[in-house]
Parts: structure tokens; sequence; C-alpha cells
């Protein structure tokens, strides 16, 4: 499917001609000062402006200022950041399409590029929805650090065209101009961490193919990574809007919520963050018969990402525990301590005591945290099965 390269100027992360004057409108930027201050109250103010001047490229935003933000933020609230399977990575630096679960908005995407960065792979392009472009200098800032838009919320007669755009944008992107990219198993997080690739991600990415599905989607290279953290700051809110929806069926995110929801998993703590890169999974689709019915074979392509994910997995003494207290079990009881048990129970009381709704269900609250601390455990066993 042919797809006219200029369609993607409203997609496609900045250029490198475009990067001073994507800078200067950043610095004029009174919000965009008002958040890096934020996050960096001692900053000096105008030699970070002389050191934003200073970045020609892309690449110098990107391996300077960019990575020094993110590990500012791993410093600060993480534990450890590590990562794992990188004799996995493509010697040749092949080109992939990192397919990943989604914990953090900002995050997932951020992490992997400097954990990539820092074993000499070189960092993604990364996929961002349109819905989290709040302001216009969010716009700028994403697409100046290498980030494409893919178009949520769009009417039903546009969302094909939108579909087609994207998916040759990235076949584009990882055939002519070689870049990675990362894009999330599925449209927005899975709040209750059961995390499923959705088939239409694996649609949309064939779109732009001119063979069979399968041929379509080898030659993107697809390669799961299994993100594990061992605190979810957002926890609260999400099992919050759980209560919300179940409360109001109508009940939609306003955009003060998105902003809070960027804003807790920045500045929150998580504890232990691990990320596996689990394997390109081309020699598993070579397997699969080409003449299965289309959703069917869709259907076996996205289990084949979560089953590679699910065995990934990290875990942690809270996952433990939370299944134990959602099952009233102790059948995990030889992986924490009483310590252990004692820190989650008061840690799941403090973001339950977060929460503030005027009909408060803690005990919905209560089971729905625990769900997400408990699903990559129980996929992980079912896996196994």
């Amino acid at each position: 499917m042919e797809v006219p390269i200029n369609d993607f100027d409203d997609i496609r992360p900045l250029n490198n001609d475009e990067v001073k004057d994507a800078i200067e409108s950043l610095i004029a930027n009174e919000d965009f000062e008002r958040a890096f201050r934020y996050i960096k109250p001692d900053v000096d103010w105008k030699q970070f402006c002389e050191t934003m001047r200073s970045f020609k490229t892309k690449e110098d935003f990107k391996n300077k200022l960019a990575y020094e933000a993110v590990m500012m933020v791993a410093g600060k609230t993480t534990f450890s950041l590590t990562i794992s399977g990188r004799s996995r990575l493509p010697k040749d630096k092949k080109p992939c399409t990192f397919i990943s679960n989604h914990r953090d908005i900002v995050l997932d995407a951020s992490f992997l590029n400097v954990m990539l960065y820092d074993v000499g792979y070189g960092m993604t392009q990364v996929a961002i929805g349109n819905n989290l472009l709040i302001r216009p200098w969010i716009e700028t800032l994403v697409r100046l650090n290498n980030s494409f838009i893919v178009k949520r919320n769009v009417p039903v007669r546009q969302m094909l065209e939108v579909s087609k755009v994207l998916s040759a944008y990235i076949r584009h992107t990882i055939t002519e101009t070689k870049e990675s990219i990362w894009i999330a198993q599925r449209e927005g997080r899975a709040k209750d961490s059961d995390d499923r690739t959705q088939g239409s991600i694996l649609k949309m990415l064939n779109m732009s193919g001119d063979k069979d599905i399968l041929s379509n989607l080898m030659e993107l290279n697809i390669f799961p990574v299994a993100i594990s953290y061992e605190f979810d700051p957002c926890d609260f809110l999400k099992a919050k809007e759980f209560q919300q929806k179940r409360d109001d069926p109508d009940f939609v995110k306003s955009q003060r919520d998105d902003l809070l929801s960027m804003e807790t998993g920045i500045l929150n703590n998580k504890g232990r963050v691990h990320f596996t890169l689990t394997s390109p999974i081309n020699d598993q689709l070579a397997k699969l018969d080409p003449n299965m019915e289309k959703n069917e074979l869709i259907a076996a392509i996205a289990s084949i990402i979560d089953k590679e994910i699910y065995k990934h997995y990290r875990f942690y003494p809270c996952n433990y525990v939370a299944y134990d207290m959602l099952t009233g079990t102790r059948r995990f009881s030889e992986h924490y301590g009483l310590k252990d048990k004692k820190q989650f129970e008061d840690y799941l009381q403090g973001q339950l005591d977060k929460i503030v709704l005027p009909n408060k269900d803690e005990a919905f609250l209560r089971t729905k945290i625990l769900e997400m601390y408990t699903n990559p455990l129980k996929n992980f066993l079912a896996n196994q099965e």
C-alpha cells in the first residue's frame, strides 16, 4: 500500500531542520519552564537555555538532555532500573518493532530507550497517543524527542485512513529509515495489569504490507518486551477509575486526569523496575499456517506475543503477597516474610487513603489494586500449564 511520505508530516517526529525552531519555542514557553522547574527545582534556567540552544540535531537532544532527564527520574523514583536479554538484540542492529505491555504513560518507552542506548543498540522512535498532547509544548517536546503521533478518538469514517497512514509510517521507519520503534501492545494501559495484545494493533501493522499477514508482520521484526514495576504509582488512580466507571458507565477521564496520571507516574516511587528483552518472534510466526482464517491467525500471533511477555515477567514480594491476600491462601508464602507482608499491607492502605470519592467503596478499590499486582503472576502461571 503506497502512502505519500507527505502524509506523515503531522505524525512524524521533527527532522533536524526543525530542531532550532522547536527548541526556541520550548524555551519561550512558560508552561514548559514551569514543568521543568517542577522536576528539577534547582535548575539554572539561563544555563539550561544555553544548553538547549547548543543542540543542533535530534540525536544531540535525545542522547544528552532527554537521556539525562530520564536517568534523573530513575535515580529519584526507582530503587533500581535493570534490563536483561541484551544478547537477544540483533547483532547487526537490525531495526525491530518493540511491542511491550504498558504500565506507565511516559516512562515505559523512556526507560527502555535509555537502557537500549546504554547497551549500544540505539533509541527507538516512540508511539504516543495524541490524547496525551494536552499542551502544544508537549507535542513539540515529544516530537523533538523522536516520538510519532497515534491519532486517537477519530470519527469511525476516518479511522481506516488514519490506521493506514500510521501503518505505512511504521513500515517506512523500519524498512526505509532503518530505525526501531516502540509501541504498546494495546491502546492505553491495561489498568488491571491483565496484559493482552489487541488484535487491532496487529491488523493496523499489517495494513501497509503487500504480502500475506505473516510475511507483512515478519518484515517488521516484532520483538516483545516484558515490563515489570515493583510498585505502580498510579495504582490508586486506576482503581479510582474502575469505581467511577462501575458507578457511571458513561464516565470519561478528563485531560486533567491524564495530566495527573503522567505527573504521578513520573514523580513517585516505583521500587525496582525491570525490562526483559524476549526474542524476535519471526521463527514462531514462520510455523503458523498462513491459510488460517484471518481473525484466528491474528489471535494466534497475539497469543505468541502475550506468552513471550508472560514468561519473562519479574516478580517481587508484593506480587506474591497480593496473590495470597486476594485468594485467601498462603500458596506463595515462601516468597515473602512477615516484614514484606506488613510493608505491602501498609503500602496498600496508604494508596487507598489517597482515593477521594463521594461514595468510596474501599473493599472494591482494595480488590482492584490487589488484582493489579496479582494478574501478571496469574498469567505467568497459566502460561506454564
